[in-house]
């Protein structure tokens, strides 16, 4: 199963990255609150960043990754818990896991992804030097 999660690759990229979470943890794409509709560079930094299911902390860069065993029931656990915990309606967890599988079906595994707003963008990752 294809999932986003978080990761510190190309972290640094841009001047205002920033990583609350774990890396590897399962993370989800979380509405714009009212301070971060303006613009993805806002302070609040909700329009350039995923969300942890776990440590419900903002992380500007994805990776998709292919987790193997990993059932649709699993995700839909992980996001319904993760909602409830945050406030969110835990009754959207299959629609938001439905989105979610659809979206990281379309990039390939290994991908690192950023956000601005609705539109989200490879970062392509260095070569190594030599």
């Amino acid at each position: 199963m294809k999932l986003l999660v978080a990761t510190s690759r190309t972290q640094g990229t841009r001047e205002n990255d920033f990583s609350f979470c774990v890396e590897g943890e399962l993370i989800w794409i979380a509405p714009c609150c009212e301070a971060g509709e303006g613009s993805p560079d806002s302070d609040c930094g909700c329009g350039r960043s995923f969300g942890g299911l776990n440590s419900h902390g903002g992380t500007t860069t994805a990776l998709v990754a292919e987790l193997p065993g990993f059932t649709y029931s699993d995700y839909t656990e992980a996001l319904r818990s993760s909602l409830a915990a945050q406030g969110w309606p835990p009754d959207a967890a299959e629609e938001v896991a439905t989105g979610l599988l659809a979206f990281s079906d379309y990039w390939e595994v290994g991908t690192v992804l950023e956000r601005r707003f609705d539109l989200f963008v490879e970062r392509l990752v260095p070569a190594p030097p030599g």
